[in-house]
């Protein structure tokens, strides 16, 4: 049996040189695979003929508390380390290996599980109730799962960059390559049985080498050499193991275990605090372009057709009616709040705080050009009047600079 405890989730981020880390105040983790199988009949028989193989399709959904750190956002971004800020275009290109290593209540390492190469399709922050815990989550697609067993049971990061002259070997020794098990074995290089991918990363562009003719492996040395390199290229190796990581999972002590709704504000506008708050559903929407070829399973074109930004604040309805008039963009006290005349640029913004005490700053969300799209109020007996608002647009900003909010 593998229960939560044992269930270490890492990602392994494919563009840029952002290295893997693990995944933190995880939830929960769902991932279907449809294995995209289609029978075929013909004329003249009683029965399937067979059945026809298509490209699977991953859907994988990764829920978390919100801690405060932007680690995970840079990860999923494949942005670098030292990157502040990310809108909705870095999403277009990014993708990402996510692992989960798997241990039996005995301590017995049982495997690794892998989606190779998933792109966000979407994703939303939310707080139910004032007293609730922030809350992220994630919607992933891919093409593959792989579950890593035996001899292959761990799944191998190694990071390399060129130092000057001809550094274009990388030593595998210290955990050795094992053979791939669905590869056949005879007639094939030691790079095409070994190594499961390489990846050259050089200036701003990340490059999936060619097995043979860009780089080849030397199970006899255990070294991995690269056909040509410049100084400062980064050569990313993934490969399987019966040999452990130097690092499965690391307990993050430093940040938040959960932030609370009252350790976040919303406002709207410039500086304008919205009261009364009870609810925030802050949610992204891709309409994703991942295109294949004839002649080869993987997807080779990856990018966003469209972007859609959805905010619903749920509030109670009060007499203070500040967000109303920040809508109208009208003055205090004004004397008629017609919603037909709401403006179509609004500004929505939420800053994390460590805690209730609102001092130390950890990350937030910008949305701008927003539109009102519903207003729904709510009245019934013995209960207090609500109002809850919409807003639809296609412009997201997460940062933890508070200067970019």
């Amino acid at each position: 049996m593998n229960t939560y405890t044992d269930y270490k989730l890492r990602i392994f981020p494919i563009n840029g040189d952002g290295t893997p880390c693990e995944i933190d105040r995880a939830q929960s983790v769902t991932p279907t695979t449809n294995l995209n199988r289609e029978r075929k009949d013909e004329l003249g028989r009683d029965g399937v003929v067979g059945y026809k193989k298509g490209i699977p399709q991953i859907s994988y959904a990764l829920t978390q508390l919100e801690y405060g750190s932007f680690e995970f956002w840079q990860r999923i971004t494949n942005s670098e380390d030292a990157e502040t800020s990310i809108d909705l275009n870095d999403f277009k290109t990014s993708k990402s290996d996510i692992v989960a290593y798997l241990t039996d209540d005995d301590g017995t390492f049982i495997g690794t599980m892998h989606y190779p190469k998933l792109r966000v399709s979407g994703f939303n922050f939310t707080i139910g109730t004032p007293t609730d815990d922030a809350q992220r989550s994630f919607n992933l697609v891919g093409e593959k799962a792989i579950q890593w067993q035996g001899d292959n049971k761990y799944y191998i990061f190694v990071r390399h960059e060129a130092g000057s002259g001809d550094d274009n070997e990388i030593s595998l020794a210290t955990r050795v390559p094992a053979l791939l098990p669905d590869m056949d074995v005879s007639g094939y290089s030691d790079a095409k049985k070994y190594i499961y991918r390489v990846l050259r990363f050089r200036g701003t562009t990340t490059t999936e080498l060619t097995v043979d003719t860009d780089y080849s492996y030397s199970d006899a040395t255990k070294i991995l050499t690269i056909t040509s390199v410049l100084t400062s290229d980064v050569i990313k190796v993934y490969y399987t193991s019966s040999t452990a990581p130097a690092t499965l999972f690391t307990d993050n002590d430093s940040d938040p275990a959960s932030i609370a709704g009252d350790s976040v504000v919303i406002e709207i506008g410039i500086g304008t605090h919205v009261y009364r708050l009870q609810s925030i559903d802050l949610g992204v929407t891709f309409d994703r372009t991942d295109e294949g070829e004839i002649g080869n399973p993987e997807k080779i074109l990856n990018s966003i057709k469209s972007k859609t930004v959805s905010i619903k604040l749920g509030r109670f309805l009060d007499k203070d009616l500040t967000l109303e008039e920040a809508l109208r963009d009208v003055v205090d006290g004004y004397g008629q709040i017609d919603f037909s005349k709401f403006v179509d640029s609004v500004t929505i913004t939420a800053k994390i705080y460590e805690d209730n005490t609102q001092e130390t700053f950890k990350c937030g969300f910008k949305a701008t050009g927003l539109s009102s799209t519903e207003i729904a109020d709510g009245a019934s007996v013995q209960n207090i009047t609500t109002r809850n608002f919409t807003f639809e647009g296609d412009s997201l900003t997460i940062t933890n600079n508070i200067g970019s909010l």
